[in-house]
């Protein structure tokens, strides 16, 4: 277990790495998470002791966001001054993702029945 989660905190260590240096306009962990994913690609399968070890994030991820939250209650009357373009930005890139993934389960629900 110990093995797998230094793995994780490699990928989102080698993403922030790689975000730094290149100076991507992409989050370090979401280009440390794409690493993983080839990996993971590449070896064709998930390990089970990467599973466990992931489910255990996944279970206490809450506790992630309490920093998060606690700089929007810091941050509250900047963000109200800038509540109309950010409601907007929240409308818009929720209604463009149910957009796109009710496109792809179109698409990937006939390519599974032509099969």
């Amino acid at each position: 277990m110990v093995g797998y989660l230094t793995l994780i905190l490699c990928c989102q260590l080698f993403g922030e790495v790689i975000v730094g240096a290149l100076g991507l306009p992409v989050p370090g962990p979401v280009l440390g998470m794409a690493l993983l994913f080839i990996f993971l690609l590449v070896r064709g399968h998930v390990p089970e002791a990467l599973g466990s070890t992931a489910d255990g994030l996944l279970r206490n991820m809450s506790l992630l966001f309490v920093p998060a939250g606690t700089g929007v209650i810091m941050h509250l009357t900047l963000l109200s001054e800038a509540l109309v373009p950010l409601s907007l930005a929240v409308a818009i890139s929720t209604s463009a993702a149910i957009i796109v993934t009710a496109l792809m389960m179109r698409f990937l629900s006939k390519a599974a029945a032509d099969e």
